[in-house]
């Protein structure tokens, strides 16, 4: 229930300060943003691009969870590129 709570504004932040890995992916950057959920590493990231001068950017969130932040971390640049491959430009549109 915790999860749900910072989710939607109940909690404490779910994210970390700052990324643990960042990697370029067609003109984005995807951001590994995991945070520990009940003993374990959540799925987080986010990803940006430089759209008309203005950085934009796309958080995400997935249900995956890891015993170590390095697993979690690595899972969301795959997810984030899924993401990127998927949605391309229409992210931020």
């Amino acid at each position: 229930m915790s999860f749900l709570k910072r989710l939607f504004g109940g909690g404490g932040s779910a994210e970390p300060s700052r990324p643990s890995k960042e990697v370029e992916h067609e003109g984005f950057l995807i951001k590994a943003t995991p945070f520990q959920e009940n003993g374990q590493w959540q799925t987080s990231g986010i990803i940006t691009r430089q759209v008309d001068g203005v950085e934009k950017e796309h958080r995400f969130i997935r249900a995956d969870r890891f015993p170590s932040q390095d697993m979690a971390a690595d899972h969301a640049i795959v997810k984030g590129r899924q993401i990127i491959d998927q949605m391309g430009e229409r992210l931020f549109g």
